[in-house]
């Protein structure tokens, strides 16, 4: 998996790509009318219920824009929120905090989303042992932010990229000539580059299942759009010889009763895919 320097590395990038795409040469709304040395306070108002998400990266903004900005937080990634809840105060240069403020809210709104939906797939799965996972199906050069995001909310990430899971889907199966085939040169690729990386192997009905079995070194097999029927037989096909992960069109109704059949996890791409921001705003005070 992706190692906690390689995150940080896309999360700065993400910070001077965005501060580079916003402020271009200049903030000329207000150098035109701030002057230069005064400084000022503002806060982050919520105007939303949810689960608050992004604070820690607000903070990384604010030092990357002006190291002289100073965060007073009233709250911490992960909380409940209510609308009139203050997240934290910002004090310094009125110039810096304008500067910031617009990538602070587009990150935490989105990343406050994310977290608010994420917890309330985990609070559905309450009672199982089923576990929550995000994909890729995230927003370019926003990967990191939103991963951050359903770690917040409680769920589980998934591989991060393409470079730190070995992720067999139904495409590599066919281009491959077939499960066995796609496994065996998988396991060939692994040791001539010497790489250790999990083997995750989609399956998209028993038969298939039943190949993957008869194949070593598959850590989990991904049993993607079965019904709830054949999602319980797959399990007892597979027993404990692998992990077990269901996907395919889960939603907040159909979750339950898939974790009930007994799978590892669950992955669902709405959760980065299919949000409304959190409605949030940055007021001077």
């Amino acid at each position: 998996m992706i190692t906690n320097e390689q995150f940080k590395n896309e999360v700065q990038i993400i910070i001077e790509n965005a501060v580079r795409e916003d402020v271009g040469d200049g903030d000329y709304s207000s150098l035109a009318c701030i002057p230069a040395n005064a400084h000022g306070n503002a806060k982050l108002l919520i105007k939303d219920n949810g689960i608050i998400a992004g604070i820690g990266f607000a903070k990384k903004v604010f030092n990357y824009v002006d190291p002289n900005l100073v965060v007073e937080t009233l709250l911490n990634d992960g909380d409940s929120v209510k609308f009139g809840d203050i997240a934290f105060y910002v004090n310094g240069p009125k110039q810096s905090i304008l500067k910031a403020e617009r990538i602070v809210l587009n990150a935490m709104q989105r990343m406050s989303a994310i977290a608010t939906k994420t917890n309330s797939y985990v609070e559905i799965l309450k009672g199982t042992n089923t576990k929550i996972l995000d994909t890729r199906k995230t927003t370019p050069g926003f990967r990191a932010l939103e991963k951050w995001a359903v770690a917040i909310g409680g769920g589980v990430n998934h591989r991060f990229a393409l470079y730190d899971m070995i992720m067999l889907k139904d495409n590599h199966i066919d281009f491959a000539g077939g499960i066995t085939k796609a496994i065996t040169m998988t396991k060939e690729f692994l040791k001539q580059q010497q790489l250790s990386l999990p083997i995750v192997v989609e399956a998209r009905d028993l038969d298939e299942i039943t190949e993957i079995l008869k194949n070593n070194g598959v850590h989990r097999i991904l049993i993607d759009n079965f019904n709830y029927t054949d999602t319980q037989k797959a399990i007892d096909l597979i027993g404990d010889q692998c992990l077990t992960e269901s996907s395919g069109g889960i939603d907040e109704v159909t979750l339950r009763h898939y974790a009930e059949c007994g799978v590892n996890y669950i992955s669902c791409g709405a959760l980065t895919h299919s949000v409304s921001n959190m409605d949030l705003s940055l007021k001077a005070v």
